[in-house]
């Protein structure tokens, strides 16, 4: 001890140091940790916690696109009649006025499909509403439920919206219309509906957030600059989480038109990235939105991480040969400034997602400027890596680099890169290195180090954006599951009923996918992450392949055991009344099941067993699970209530591990001591102490009385035992169920009495005649412990079993626990108390269900 003292006494601190430090150099280290902050902030790696899509060739969600990309899929379709009528268009002369000189590109999906309710829009305004917000919308949701993100508990919070936009198809459309028809309701919204500042501030305002809140317009660069935004805006601390990407969609023939003048499109509708035959690119649409936060926080906050964002830059080409030609020193300044703000070397980045639109004169400049910037220290060994997603799904414009970082995040994820398409012969104006290697086929993603990678994106107005990714974080090893639930529940909802079929169709379709996952995070996760919407499915299953067998029997509209489907009546949950059990209910081994497989309940109860080894002549467990655990021990009244207590208290701890919270609390006897625990009358120490001592001192009084109940009204039981002093009325737990307690020889009498009047009654089985005057002897030894406990009025409601209403203050006192050991038990009344406070759903703790039979 001696030692470790003058240890202490040589070591100075912080505090001490700084005191011996002159004005100066504290001056000078305030100013070094100031810069170590700001340094800390610059570089503030942002992890990516969510991300969905809408792609061309049917890819409407990341796993979708994952299943295109390693097909090695391209997207490319003629152009859908449904936008215009190719035939009247068309012509190969790229000169001829009013004319495109393709048929192709590479479209999505059902952009007029659209559940205004959904979001609270009315159908009026949303027919204003230009699609490309619409869409915006929709897969703005699908990324924050990905990630868990559930808006209730986001609402007003600080999060940013970055939305790349620059079409202004639907503009035009509707300002035609409204030419057309000058008396149209849609007058109303048109503003609104269109502006592309809409398309971020109607995110910030359907979703409740308030952190900044942009839409940004570089042309081809838009969503990637909008995704360096962001990640910016959360280095600074102005938001918490932001949503970032962008959207692109082609309603009329006017910009395939303008294109196809500027001859910047490929008549065959295909990106040739990086092939001697790249004539142009090949248009596409489509919608990707990511999520992100910090990491410090994503991993503080549990959150599932997909990537990180190391750093990233913008810059612009400035003059150049003309306004719409790239600039490679531009572009080499632009990774150089990337790389710098992630801290990475060069020779660190194993791939590079480029921007790639397959044009002769942008492929060779882009190539060949980040192999001056990404050749340093390469090897064969050590290979660079170059590919780009717009030869599977075009050139998406203003979400073509949020389509790139999608594409790279999830090739992160499986440690493979997809093959780069329609690449026969290298075009030779590009300096082909050894090192620098193209996947013509789905290729393993090996390194010996981490995965980083590259992504560009490039405006043809000369704004650059450049983003370098790295893998998530490895995660730490599950620790070993000693525990496993051999049921879980999964509750899906929806705010219709095909939609609510549709899910639980998803759902089948990815268990079927996702053999490995388990099935209790899958659950977790619908359970916790999703909002909760008035039409519901509730599965009950124990194996994924049960699961999935009953979400088919749901969508054939069969019945199964386990399955629960309906609507909710209401917004608000229905009141939930929790009641605790009394003695009688106890045996041997209750609650073993539960100690063995749920951990919750078993450290509640360990809990328990600890502090009452200073009340128990033998220990709690011993006593419920030990090999020599006798009934005839546990029927003891003296362990009979501390056991039962801890038993309940255990057992209402896990049902608050899964969100069940009590409006009201009500117990029976014994069972009102747990009650008045949860309700924080006292804490768990003082009402194990209390009740403990109750039972010693019950069961230190002599042998001998009885407890009957009686199937008659309390006036006919209170007139047949009127003649008799040492009987009592113990409990009324119905309007014709009521316990009579006391002398064993006035019982037998009583009983006799009652029987031949044809009346029913029950002998209970009990060590003493509770709530009697054989009671009494104890009260004054229970009333002294009782002053030594410390009381605090209930945070949840809770009803007396003195009256049968709800508690006063009066339950905050050592006298009413005193009258409690002597009063009878007011559960009937209580129950009607229950009723009268609204509670609609009864959720009974203990070891076998006898109060929801007596309350019914």
């Amino acid at each position: 001890m001696f030692n470790k003292l003058t240890q202490k006494e040589q070591i100075l601190t912080e505090k001490e140091q700084i005191k011996k430090l002159s004005p100066l150099q504290r001056a000078t280290l305030a100013l070094k940790k100031l810069e170590t902050k700001l340094n800390n902030t610059l570089h503030e790696p942002i992890a990516i916690i969510g991300m969905s899509c809408r792609f061309p060739g049917g890819a409407s969600d990341p796993e979708g696109f994952w299943q295109l990309l390693q097909g090695g899929i391209s997207g490319r379709s003629e152009i859908p009649r449904e936008r215009w009528d190719i035939e009247a268009y068309y012509n190969p002369d790229p000169d001829a006025p009013g004319k495109m000189l393709t048929r192709y590109g590479h479209f999505i999906n059902d952009v007029d499909q659209f559940d205004p309710g959904f979001f609270g829009i009315s159908p009026r305004e949303a027919v204003a509403i230009d699609p490309q917000h619409r869409l915006l919308l929709e897969v703005s949701w699908e990324a924050l439920e990905q990630a868990g993100q559930v808006l209730e508990r986001l609402d007003e919070a600080a999060v940013g919206v970055f939305v790349g936009n620059n079409g202004h198809d639907y503009e035009q459309l509707l300002v035609q219309h409204l030419q057309q028809q000058p008396e149209s309701p849609l007058f109303t919204y048109a503003g609104t509906g269109v502006s592309v500042a809409s398309a971020a501030g109607r995110l910030a305002y359907t979703f409740g957030f308030t952190g900044p809140t942009v839409a940004i317009d570089t042309a081809c660069s838009s969503s990637l600059v909008a995704i360096h935004q962001a990640s910016n805006s959360l280095r600074l601390g102005e938001c918490q989480m932001a949503l970032a990407g962008g959207v692109q969609l082609h309603l009329t023939p006017d910009s395939y038109i303008g294109t196809s003048r500027a001859k910047m499109i490929s008549p065959d509708g295909r990106c040739k990235t990086f092939d001697v035959s790249a004539d142009g690119y090949g248009r596409g649409e489509g919608c990707g939105m990511v999520l992100l936060k910090r990491l410090s926080d994503a991993q503080a906050d549990g959150d599932r991480i997909l990537a990180v964002i190391r750093g990233s830059a913008v810059n612009q080409d400035g003059p150049s040969s003309g306004l719409t030609v790239p600039n490679g020193q531009s572009q080499q300044r632009l990774m150089k400034q990337a790389l710098a703000q992630a801290q990475v070397k060069p020779s660190e980045i194993s791939y590079l997602e480029a921007h790639g639109t397959g044009t002769s004169l942008g492929d060779p400049i882009e190539v060949n400027a980040a192999v001056g910037v990404l050749g340093e220290d390469r090897t064969p060994e050590s290979p660079l890596w170059i590919a780009s997603v717009k030869t599977n799904i075009g050139h998406l414009e203003a979400a073509a680099g949020v389509a790139g970082l999608i594409k790279v995040v999830l090739s992160l994820q499986h440690q493979l890169l997809p093959a780069h398409l329609h690449l026969h012969q290298p075009n030779p104006k590009i300096d082909w290195e050894p090192w620098l290697q193209v996947p013509q086929e789905l290729t393993p993603w090996e390194i010996s180090g981490r995965r980083l990678a590259g992504v560009s994106s490039f405006g043809f107005t000369g704004t650059n954006a450049h983003v370098v990714l790295e893998e998530a974080p490895s995660l730490p090893e599950n620790p070993k599951i000693e525990w496993e639930r051999p049921l879980h529940i999964l509750g899906l909802s929806a705010k219709n009923e095909e939609a609510l079929f549709d899910l639980a169709q998803s759902y089948s379709q990815h268990l079927e996918s996702h053999p490995e996952q388990a099935l209790a995070d899958i659950c977790f996760t619908a359970n916790t992450g999703r909002l909760s919407y008035s039409y519901r499915l509730s599965l009950v299953a124990g194996t994924n392949e049960e699961l999935q067998e009953k979400l088919r029997a749901f969508g054939k509209g069969e019945e199964a055991i386990g399955l629960a489907s309906g609507v909710a009546s209401g917004s608000e949950s229905p009141r939930v009344a929790m009641l605790f059990t009394g003695q009688g209910s106890q045996y041997v081994g209750m609650g073993r099941q539960l100690y063995e497989s749920q951990p919750i309940f078993k450290n509640a109860l360990d809990d328990c067993a600890e502090i009452l080894q200073s009340y128990l002549d033998r220990p709690l467990l011993e006593v419920l699970y030990s090999l020599e655990a006798d009934e005839s021990v546990l029927g003891q009244t003296a362990y009979t209530q501390p056991v039962l207590f801890a038993l309940e208290y255990a057992l209402f701890k896990l049902w608050q591990s899964w969100g069940i919270k009590p409006d009201v609390v009500m117990g029976h006897s014994v069972g009102e001591y747990v009650a008045a625990t949860v309700a924080g009358v006292f804490s768990l120490e003082d009402g194990l102490k209390l009740i403990a001592a109750r039972g010693r001192f019950m069961q230190q009084l002599p042998a001998g009385g009885e407890m009957v109940s009686i199937m008659a009204s309390e006036s006919d039981v209170t007139e047949a035992i009127a003649p008799h002093q040492k009987i009592s009325i113990a409990a009324i737990n119905g309007p014709e169920s009521v316990v009579i307690s006391g002398d064993s020889i006035a019982i037998k009498a009583i009983v006799s009495s009652l029987e031949s009047a044809g009346i029913k009654t029950k002998q209970l089985q009990v060590s003493h005649a509770f709530h009697s005057s054989l009671m009494e002897p104890m009260l004054a030894e229970f009333e002294t412990l009782a002053n030594q406990i410390t009381y605090h009025q209930p945070t949840i409601p809770i009803i007396s079993n003195l009256t049968g209403t709800k508690a006063d203050n009066s339950i905050a006192t050592a006298q009413y626990w005193v009258h409690h050991v002597r009063q009878p038990v007011k559960f009937a009344q209580g129950i009607k108390e229950l009723n009268q406070q609204g509670c609609e759903t009864f959720l009974e703790i203990g070891p076998k269900p006898i109060l929801l039979g007596m309350g019914r």
